[in-house]
């Protein structure tokens, strides 16, 4: 199973430990996305220190696709095709975000894509719960389940 993890709010004034773990984590920016394995513990880990600045859950095929195809970038600013996939690996958007999700394969598989997603602010908002509250508590960070693929999709 893979995890998405959005990051919600800046690193104006924040602890050096929590920017480098941002930094670990590939998330440079407010409303980039990360993926992760959940078999990493270490990266699991580092959700305990960066909990007040992100969200998080677990992502589906149908998300994954979708970010994939809107905001995989390449080199030189230029959008992930289906043709550059089958010209590299052989194989199409959806066979490759099938072994992903599965873990059978990587981001780093397919060659010059970046690591992360640069996404918008959500369509309609956040949850008006407020930015700096968990989900939980019907806040917009921490853990969130499936409903992370929701608020991608809104910010794709």
């Amino acid at each position: 199973m893979r995890i998405a993890i959005v990051q919600i709010r800046g690193t104006l004034r924040v602890k050096k430990k929590v920017k480098d773990t941002l930094k670990m984590l590939n998330l440079h920016k407010k409303n980039s996305c990360s993926i992760i394995s959940s078999k990493n513990n270490a990266a699991v880990g580092m959700l305990k220190i960066v909990k007040d600045y992100v969200t998080w859950g677990e992502l589906d095929k149908e998300t994954f696709v979708e970010l994939l195809k809107n905001r995989g970038k390449l080199p030189g600013k230029k959008l992930l095709t289906e043709e550059y996939l089958k010209e590299k690996l052989k194989t199409d958007i959806n066979t490759f975000a099938e072994d992903f999700i599965n873990l059978k394969k990587n981001i780093k598989d397919i060659p010059g894509l970046k690591p992360y997603f640069r996404l918008k602010p959500p369509v309609k908002g956040f949850e008006k719960g407020g930015i700096k509250k968990p989900f939980s508590l019907g806040g917009v960070l921490g853990y969130r389940k499936e409903k992370i693929n929701d608020l991608i999709k809104r910010m794709i």
